[in-house]
C-alpha cells in the first residue's frame, strides 16, 4: 500500500538555498555541466552524475561534521 510521496525537508530553515549552491559546487568540481537558473532541472543529467553529485555531498558534509567533532574533543 503506497503511502504517497514523502517530502524531504531540512532540519534548518532557511538552509535551501545554501545545499543549492553546494550542490552546484560538488557539481561543478566533478565536472558534471549543470546550469544554476531560475529553474532547478536536472532532467538532462544522468541519473549515475546526480548520485555522483549527491554521494558526493554527503561524503564532505561527514568530513565537515568529523572535523567539528574532533576539535571539540
Amino acid at each position: 500500500m503506497a503511502g504517497g510521496q514523502k517530502t524531504n525537508r531540512h532540519v534548518v530553515k532557511g538552509i535551501h538555498q545554501a545545499m543549492d549552491n553546494f550542490k552546484y559546487e560538488v557539481a561543478k568540481e566533478l565536472g558534471i555541466p549543470v546550469y544554476q537558473g531560475s529553474e532547478d532541472y536536472w532532467g538532462n543529467i544522468p541519473s549515475r552524475d546526480c548520485g555522483a553529485v549527491g554521494g558526493n555531498m554527503v561524503r564532505k558534509m561527514i568530513e565537515m561534521a568529523e572535523n567539528q567533532i574532533g576539535r571539540k574533543q
